[in-house]
């Protein structure tokens, strides 16, 4: 049994979750699901970054008292993750006392350590983003992911040596290859690693911004926002001493999206470095969702999908469906919801919903609604047990690099080759021969075997509706791995059939 550690982003909770939010959300619980599924011990974190000044302007825009704010928005996120069945271990919150003792001491060994120092700085400063931007950076005035251009500040702050460790990152880098995935991701900081990367503003003065760490030598500076919420990954696992800690962090992975990877290379790894701690052992990288205009999805331009809506409009499991399958992990790609009435109508009701509502039908027909003991296997029922066989490794190692829309589509063409099977044997032509009670046995129990093959590959992805279907072939709906063919469903009685996905069209859509 291996140790998994899995985070998500630490999400700024400045506002409710929105399908970007989701979409990596989602991404974590079914990698955490599939792993734990394959007997692994996993530890899956998500949380709440609390502090900084987007949440104070945006608390103050409310008229809410601070502590106040981020209290209710943390609790729409961890609202939404019981909605959308993301079941993490754990919650952090940057508020946490626990958390902060970790940030505060680290802080001060990096002081002790010459690695912080104080210093005045005149620069552009992004508030969407909360730091320090280069020209180089702004595309027409200002960051492509921020509504306003920067503004220009001059202020005593504090300062880590992140320069320092710049080699540090890039060695490491060379030498583990895989860090960052996809590759095209590792390539981009590798490029940056080139030229001088510069030190690292960590505090911002209480005199402007009040909300956040005190600096533990300086109470008139804060904790710059970044610096803490990329510690909220380790101070969790019970940092330096704890043994979670001992456990998961070496094996550590990290599921982001693309508008915070400088953040998690640069940031993170030379904080680690200057630690002295192991960096994390692999750092997914998501693409951006866009809308069916093709544009990045934004509260702005109005084009993006509610996950919550789609989540009472679809089911929770179609979503969670649609997210890792019509998406592959790294790329961009368009969400409506057409696109979630597709994947529904096409891949779920007629593929798989089809599959197992005609296997019930035809077992409650002709066999008083029991799964018969098979007989004899033939060449085509040899060929799914073969393929059946091979599938819970290759999905596991699809599941392992983050190609879970792969994975999923793996399962789907073993669906596919169920339904070829069902018109190739016409089960409702050999119910017709008395003389072929034996092969119609064989053909249903391997439509009954397949289908929870199915349900067990496709469980982390919709837990809900997979445990439904196994259920309604007789057998416990928890998650089970890579069972051997024949001890699976058990000759006998089925239980009540529903349809799995009935369809839906919507107009204008």
């Amino acid at each position: 049994m291996s140790c998994r550690y899995i985070t998500t982003p630490i999400y700024y909770v400045n506002d409710r979750p929105h399908l970007g939010h989701a979409y990596a959300s989602i991404h974590a619980d079914v990698m955490a699901r599939y792993f734990r599924a394959a007997g692994d011990e996993v530890f899956f974190l998500t949380g709440a970054d609390e502090h900084g000044e987007k949440i104070a302007k945006a608390a103050q825009a409310s008229g809410e008292e601070l502590q106040h704010f981020v209290d209710r928005n943390a609790h729409l996120f961890q609202d939404a993750w019981l909605r959308l069945d993301v079941t993490p271990n754990h919650f952090v919150r940057t508020t946490d006392a626990a958390h902060q003792q970790v940030v505060s001491a680290i802080l001060a060994q990096l002081y002790a350590a010459d690695d912080i120092y104080l210093a005045d700085y005149e620069g552009l400063y992004s508030i969407g983003q909360e730091r320090f931007v280069t020209d180089k950076e702004l595309v027409d005035g200002k960051l492509p992911e921020d509504r306003d251009p920067p503004v220009v500040r001059r202020e005593a702050n504090y300062f880590f040596r992140m320069e320092k460790y710049r080699e540090t990152i890039r060695t490491h880098l060379y030498t583990h290859p895989d860090l960052i995935q996809p590759a095209r991701y590792r390539n981009e900081i590798l490029q940056l690693l080139e030229e001088p990367i510069g030190n690292l503003s960590i505090s911002r003065p209480r005199s402007r911004l009040s909300w956040g760490i005190p600096i533990p030598w300086d109470e008139a500076h804060v904790t710059y926002v970044w610096f803490d919420a990329l510690l909220s990954y380790i101070s969790p696992l019970g940092y330096p001493d704890g043994e979670a800690y001992r456990r998961f962090w070496p094996a550590a992975r990290h599921v982001i999206g693309k508008d915070i990877l400088r953040t998690h290379t640069l940031f993170w790894l030379s904080m680690a470095a200057a630690i002295g701690i192991q960096p994390y052992q692999r750092l997914h990288v998501s693409g951006h969702l866009l809308g069916a205009d093709g544009r990045k999805m934004s509260k702005s331009l109005g084009n993006g999908v509610d996950p919550l809506e789609a989540a009472e409009r679809y089911g929770t499991d179609v979503l969670r469906y649609t997210l890792v399958r019509e998406v592959s992990f790294g790329l961009d790609g368009i969400i409506s919801n057409a696109v979630i009435e597709q994947r529904l109508n096409r891949d779920l009701a007629d593929d798989l919903g089809n599959l197992a509502a005609r296997s019930l039908a035809m077992m409650h027909k002709y066999r008083a609604g029991a799964i018969p003991a098979p007989h004899d296997y033939q060449a085509a029922e040899q060929a799914l047990i073969a393929l059946a066989d091979t599938l819970p490794a290759r999905v596991l190692e699809l599941v392992d690099e983050m190609k879970v829309a792969q994975a999923v589509e793996r399962v789907m063409e073993f669906v596919r080759q169920l339904n070829q099977y069902v018109a190739q044997t016409e089960p409702w032509a050999l119910a017709k021969l008395p003389q072929q009670a034996h092969r119609l046995d064989t053909v249903l129990y391997t439509l009954a075997e397949g289908l929870r093959i199915a349900a067990d590959l496709l469980a982390p992805v919709m837990p809900g509706k997979m445990a439904q279907l196994k259920r309604q072939l007789g057998g416990a709906a928890g998650p089970s791995w890579n069972v051997a063919w024949g001890h699976g469903v058990v000759p006998g009685q089925l239980t009540h059939s529903e349809l799995l996905f009935p369809k839906q069209v919507s107009e204008g859509l």
